[in-house]
């Protein structure tokens, strides 16, 4: 088995020369087609790597285990964040992308192993947007970001995330040298339009071609 065959994924090549491609990584209990929607919304002409979780809980698919709400089994996290570094590798040169224009567009448990991989594997990524995501693990030796660029999006009434644990994923991402931004909206948990219209106007800023209105 390749790398290539670690992960069910989709690729949707890009619609123009030299636009970004966008890394998908579901909530829990999705699968690689729930953010197709949202990355055209974000960036109609990026290409697309979607990718599904590889764990069941109760048969719903998420990227990691975690012992119960919150807390993450942390050995099986840093495994499948390798394996994920492993399956990167192979898309790329799968697929023709660069990981300097690869950026992770990840929601709730995807965004937490997006965040893993940026920890620990900082050359995968350009960066990424991040949806409603929380500290993974506490890096024992801060690695370098420098270059990368980080989008957190939060819900100030987020149930299942206090606002001091995206504020702690904000200060090691910057303490590691990442472009952080950190943004509120008005909701709790679930996807709104205000994270879209972050995500697109952060995006367009950051990558070519430039995402337009």
């Amino acid at each position: 088995m390749s790398a290539l065959d670690l992960h069910v994924h989709r690729w949707e090549p890009p619609a123009e020369s030299g636009a970004p491609t966008l890394l998908l990584l579901h909530g829990t209990g999705g699968d690689e087609n729930d953010l197709l929607p949202l990355a055209r919304m974000v960036a109609p002409v990026a290409a697309v790597l979607s990718v599904r979780g590889n764990v069941l809980e109760q048969g719903m698919p998420r990227f990691f285990r975690r012992l119960r709400e919150g807390v993450f089994d942390l050995d099986d996290l840093h495994r499948r964040t390798a394996a994920l570094g492993e399956f990167l590798a192979a898309a790329a040169e799968r697929y023709g992308f660069m990981p300097s224009n690869l950026y992770a567009l990840g929601f709730s448990n995807g965004a937490n192993i997006a965040a893993s991989l940026l920890l620990s594997q900082p050359t995968a990524l350009a960066g990424g947007i991040l949806i409603r995501a929380m500290v993974p693990f506490e890096p024992e030796r801060a690695p370098d970001l420098s270059g990368r660029a980080v989008l957190l999006s939060q819900g100030r009434n987020d149930p299942l995330i206090p606002p001091s644990s995206a504020q702690r994923l904000a200060e090691i991402l910057e303490t590691a040298g990442a472009d952080v931004e950190l943004a509120w909206q008005s909701g709790g948990h679930g996807l709104t339009q205000g994270d879209v219209s972050v995500a697109r106007r952060w995006l367009g800023q950051r990558a070519a071609p430039r995402v337009t209105a």
